[in-house]
């Protein structure tokens, strides 16, 4: 299972020779084993190295699987040093032969579907589930007092007395807030632990809101949807609801975001736009949060001795005055850069405003 610690371990890794970064997409909706391992054995038609071409293949035929919808490995033979993730969400298949590993398809992964926390809440208590890349990870659950329901009719209607509706229903109410105040601080406690990013809450609209008003704010502000569902959901259900859910919220938080950096780059005010002023802002370090498009590669030019980069030529490095390579991806290094630098680096789907302004841009720190 990928974690933010892998993709760390990853963007680290030191290259004395060439990394194979292998995607290979097995979702059975594609074809079945064989075809697969067509595909796979064109792909490292385009790899040079016998040693990882023969580490690549021998994973394939003795651990993996063959049972997710997509894998990614990774080869160094010459340092001894292979990792391999297979993914339940389906990828591109595309290999790479470069100094570092090809780590972007990963961190769009990652920042899609990473890290959902779900709570199903009625008025006894809440079902908990923490989805991560397409995988339940965990579930829990919490169960308060039973909630009585007094039927209407056939005693005597007032307050306080047997059968008094008014006093049952204060009871009711009591009962359930005290079962759904619960579990909230259970909801906190598994948020926390599990490293939730963002939080769906399913539920009657009355049941939600009171769940959501009893959560701490810093749980609050990472809600991104609410929905109608049954306690009683299956599994299934719970993330095709969750996942789409979350996608809708991702795409609303995605226009705002680049509305806000077009706005700021407008005025001036610690944003950029296009890939030659961001780059400049990446070699400065003052990137704060990097966006791009998903899939999106410009290519470049990067020093071989400080490795500056910039989307234009140039005989000499302005900085060092070292030799300038061509490279095919500019925007591969900005992220690995900003990465490592610990800045955010947000993929976004589909933008035409981003598309229409260089599709890529950052929030910078001064």
């Amino acid at each position: 299972m990928l974690t933010d610690h892998d993709l760390r371990e990853l963007l680290d890794f030191q290259a004395s020779s060439a990394v194979v970064s292998l995607y290979l997409n097995t979702d059975p909706s594609a074809g079945n084993k064989e075809t697969h391992r067509r595909h796979l054995r064109a792909l490292l038609r385009q790899v040079e190295s016998p040693a990882d071409v023969e580490a690549i293949e021998r994973y394939f035929e003795h651990e993996f699987d063959w049972s997710g919808r997509s894998v990614a490995v990774f080869s160094c033979a010459r340092q001894d040093w292979f990792r391999s993730f297979p993914l339940a969400i389906p990828l591109r298949s595309r290999v790479r032969v470069s100094d570092r590993p090809h780590v972007k398809p990963l961190a769009d992964l990652l920042d899609s579907y990473g890290g959902y926390g779900v709570a199903l809440v009625d008025k006894q208590g809440a079902r908990f589930f923490y989805f991560h890349l397409g995988e339940l990870i965990e579930q829990e659950g919490v169960l308060g007092e039973a909630v009585r329901h007094t039927k209407r009719g056939g005693g005597s209607q007032a307050a306080g007395r047997r059968g008094g509706i008014a006093g049952q229903t204060n009871y009711t109410e009591e009962v359930a807030e005290r079962n759904l105040r619960e579990a909230a601080e259970f909801a906190a406690r598994f948020f926390s632990e599990n490293n939730v990013r963002r939080v769906l809450i399913g539920g009657t609209e009355e049941n939600v809101n009171l769940f959501r008003s009893l959560l701490p704010k810093a749980w609050q502000s990472l809600v991104v949807g609410t929905f109608p569902m049954s306690m009683t959901a299956s599994h299934t259900e719970v993330l095709e609801r969750a996942m789409q859910i979350g996608e809708e919220a991702e795409r609303r938080q995605e226009a705002k975001w680049v509305e806000s950096l077009i706005t700021a780059a407008a005025k001036g005010k610690n944003a950029v736009l296009g890939l030659e002023d961001t780059l400049k802002a990446l070699n400065d370090g003052r990137i704060q949060t990097l966006f791009i498009l998903e899939g999106d590669r410009q290519p470049g030019y990067q020093c071989t001795q400080c490795s500056y980069l910039t989307s234009v030529e140039v005989a000499t490095c302005p900085y060092c005055g070292g030799a300038v390579k061509s490279i095919p991806d500019a925007v591969e290094l900005a992220v690995r850069r900003v990465m490592q630098n610990g800045g955010e680096v947000e993929v976004l789907r589909q933008n035409e405003a981003l598309a229409a302004k260089g599709r890529i841009g950052a929030l910078l720190r001064y």
